[in-house]
């Protein structure tokens, strides 16, 4: 496994586990991120946003909220 963040743009991986308390888990999981999920990295230019796309939406987290999503590709 590896954080979310090392993953390259056009690579799709599975979310396996998030680092962090029930509130950063819930919120993940409002926006389709939960273990399990097959998701699609959009962008990721080494700062800045970072895009996923999951379930055919694109979403926006923050570098801080990917580096504590465990992935696996």
């Amino acid at each position: 496994m590896m954080p979310l963040t090392m993953v390259h743009e056009g690579t799709t991986a599975v979310l396996r586990s998030i680092e962090g308390g029930r509130q950063l888990r819930s919120r993940l999981a409002a926006l389709g991120l939960m273990p399990g999920t097959e998701l699609e990295v959009v962008q990721n230019s080494g700062h800045g946003p970072f895009v996923v796309a999951v379930r055919g939406s694109r979403i926006v987290i923050g570098r801080g909220m990917a580096s504590r999503i465990a992935v696996e590709h």
